[in-house]
């Protein structure tokens, strides 16, 4: 039987050929994306696992007490905006502790750099950005020790005493846990768990469409099918071996889609690679897969076909005398509802109790999402259900009532069809309006602003005594392009912001805001910008007047020293001598670039949001127009029928096209709706901002898909003529 079943399956005709070729299709596309999500899991693992030597600092202390140490400092610098690693180590021994990528410490006057930040290095003008690391480079920081092909980190030598004094600490190895494993003072990483989560939702959003498209390949000519298998039940086959074939038709498509999808994912691999899921590009290497991955995609995928078939064909009995007879199934009931209601509930829930840590927030959100996402797609054809009963009320034409009494009557298929945009609509519109309404009220300043041009300097009390005003570099007022240099004095008023500035200072500096009518002193941040960063509509800002007689503020300690730059190149100059000239503490900043941290993490949503919109719309699109067409093909001695008894055709493709746009657009004004929802119960509870609207290219975006599947359906009518023709209502 199984020889009979691959005879049928491979020698079949065209019409077998282009099912297996249509099925094989669908599983192909569904493999190579459930491997790239495995690999994407098992690349940020990968990619965690390399920062953590970043994190020695909290490394726990060799079991060796006579091990030699290492003096070890970290801090972040930047340059045009990207975050450099910078990394001084220093020898207590001969046998000091190595961090992995190099081969032994620098020593003092050398350093090691990352392949990228060597590259940089040699475009850059040494006063923008060489002069800052002293010594001379000896080699690079291999692939071990690198997060990113993209990161930008160099190893500094230098002598225990210089290390001492500017504040590092002795370590007595090198830390090798994962920062997802690290319970106290890992700051460098990536947060594994809230990754996975997301990624999770991203692998559904991009995996439910595939299986929608599998699952419509799956019932293609599935009444051909059945009138097959109802005439092998004729001539004496037993249920057993009609099972028997279907599994065989199904496994032989699976195996080859499976076998394709293997090699649709090792060609997308580099491509995956470069998308910085993480905020870094991946090596390629790290989208790897184990073999637990590949036994379960090899295995499941097939076996998943085989009861995605048996599924299809649960509704046909089949009768000893060869008879096929279709049951109708029964109507969904409302309890479909009960996960959309509960995720919604538990979104709203931690408003105003939002969770105190990171993981947790993650956990009660993208749980959140995810049950409005399963919910949308339990209710779709309770929804559909309601909304064809409404249509056939108040049909006023014979093509309205039919549409309307065919979805009613089985209103999980007429869902199906256009089930695949659900998930891209719902993703899309929590991902616009989540990302629009932040960037709108705290979003990275533009690079115009006074908070991207200006750089400062802050002298914290714990890095000792801080300069006075002769020790400031007068380099930085003859640098080109340096408009201001500005001396914030430290603020004795405990309850003030906490810094000092005299008012007809900032009316000289102009753009870094004003003092109330009649003050003489502004209470200030340290960087001259503060919160206005993220509201910069205006330069009038107002500061708070300060209790403090302008003569006196000289007396105070500088707090930090402020410079107000017309381009980049000045800017990264006055950083570097900066940098120079105050080696202890955080280096020099702006306060756009603190800012882009955050920013950072939502535009990494919007390119996972983009990947799966883009993914998804064509994908449904597949399974819309093979739904319609495989709809004309099974009803296409109906149909044949109704125009021999004088139906016009124009009715006949009025009737196939409100069965589609109906539910099309009932999901499309669903979902949209849930995830506007979703995304500001998201931004009250997490933020406390209401949504606003997003930007004309979301509308655009909407409605292109739309009209895309609109006219999807469209394309499809046509073929009723051809289907439809009297030779097709004949007995067969």
């Amino acid at each position: 039987m199984i020889r009979f079943a691959l005879r049928l399956t491979l020698s079949g005709g065209r019409e077998a050929a282009t099912r297996l070729l249509v099925i094989a299709t669908a599983v192909a596309l569904g493999v190579g994306m459930l491997l790239a999500t495995l690999a994407g899991m098992n690349a940020v693992d990968a990619q965690n696992q390399r920062y953590g030597w970043l994190n020695t600092a909290a490394a726990p202390a060799s079991p060796d007490p006579s091990a030699d140490g290492l003096w070890w400092m970290i801090r972040e610098d930047f340059h045009s905006g990207r975050p450099i690693g910078r990394v001084e180590v220093g020898s207590s021994g001969p046998d000091a502790p190595v961090p992995p990528g190099i081969p032994r410490l620098p020593g003092p006057g050398e350093f090691y750099v990352s392949p990228a930040l060597a590259d940089l290095l040699r475009a850059a003008p040494a006063a923008e950005l060489g002069d800052r690391f002293p010594g001379r480079e000896v080699g690079t920081i291999g692939p071990a020790a690198l997060p990113s092909p993209d990161s930008l980190l160099i190893v500094i030598g230098r002598t225990p005493a210089d290390l001492e004094r500017l504040g590092a600490q002795r370590v007595s190895q090198i830390m090798t846990t994962s920062p997802s494993d690290c319970r106290s003072g890992c700051y460098v990483g990536i947060n594994r768990d809230g990754m996975a989560l997301v990624l999770s939702v991203v692998a559904v959003a991009l995996l439910f469409p595939v299986l929608v498209f599998i699952g419509t390949a799956t019932r293609l000519a599935a009444t051909r099918r059945e009138q097959r298998f109802a005439a092998m039940r004729l001539i004496g086959a037993t249920p057993r071996q009609i099972t028997v074939i279907s599994a065989v038709e199904s496994t032989v498509a699976a195996a080859a889609g499976t076998l394709a999808g293997f090699g649709v994912f090792l060609a997308v691999r580099p491509g995956l690679a470069a998308i910085p899921f993480t905020g870094e590009r991946f090596f390629t290497a790290d989208l790897s897969l184990t073999l637990a991955d590949v036994l379960l995609v090899a295995v499941g995928i097939p076996l998943g076909a085989v009861v995605a078939s048996w599924l299809a064909l649960r509704r046909v009995q089949i009768s000893p005398l060869g008879v096929s007879r279709r049951v109708t199934p029964k109507p969904p009931r409302a309890w479909r509802l009960v996960p959309l209601v509960v995720g919604v509930a538990e979104l709203t829930y931690f408003v105003g109790r939002r969770p105190p840590t990171t993981n947790g927030q993650l956990t009660a959100y993208l749980s959140g999402f995810l049950l409005i996402l399963v919910g949308l797609l339990l209710a779709g054809p309770w929804l559909t259900m309601v909304t064809a009963r409404l249509l056939a009320a108040r049909a006023g034409r014979p093509a309205t009532l039919i549409a309307a009494r065919r979805l009613s009557d089985n209103p999980r298929a007429g869902f199906r069809s256009v089930s695949g945009l659900i998930v891209a609509l719902f993703v899309t519109s929590v991902a616009t309006g989540t990302i629009t309404t932040y960037i709108a009220n705290r979003g990275e300043p533009p690079t115009d602003s006074v908070a991207a041009t200006s750089l400062s300097k802050w002298f914290r009390p714990e890095d000792g005594p801080p300069p006075t005003a002769a020790q400031i570099p007068a380099a930085l007022a003859t640098v080109p392009g340096v408009r201001s240099v500005t001396l914030v004095h430290r603020n004795p008023d405990p309850h003030g912001w906490q810094g000092v500035i005299t008012c007809a200072e900032l009316d000289r500096l102009q753009v870094y805001g004003s003092c109330p009518p009649g003050a003489r002193v502004a209470s200030v941040t340290d960087d001259l910008v503060g919160m206005r960063a993220f509201d910069l509509t205006t330069d009038t800002y107002v500061w708070e007047a300060a209790d403090l007689d302008p003569a006196d503020i000289d007396r105070q300690p500088i707090l930090s020293v402020v410079v107000d730059t017309t381009d980049r190149a000045a800017f990264e100059r006055a950083r570097t001598i900066l940098v120079d000239a105050f080696p202890t503490g955080r280096f020099p900043a702006s306060t756009a670039e603190w800012a882009s941290s955050s920013a950072r993490v939502f535009t990494q949503f919007q390119q996972l949001a983009n990947v799966v919109t883009l993914a998804s719309l064509p994908i449904a699109g597949c399974s819309l127009a093979m739904s319609v067409a495989g709809g004309l093909s099974d009803r296409r001695r109906p149909f044949s029928l109704l125009r021999l008894t004088g139906v016009r055709l124009r009715t006949l493709r009025r009737v196939v096209a409100l069965e589609t746009v109906a539910p099309l657009l009932l999901v499309a004004a669903v979902a949209i709706a849930m995830g506007f929802l979703a995304a500001h119960l998201f931004l009250r509870a997490q933020l406390g901002y209401p949504l606003l609207a997003p930007g004309p290219s979301y509308y655009l975006l909407v409605a292109g898909g739309l009209l895309a599947s609109l006219g999807i359906v469209a394309s499809t009518l046509p073929l009723l003529r051809r289907v439809t023709g009297p030779e097709s209502a004949r007995n067969e």
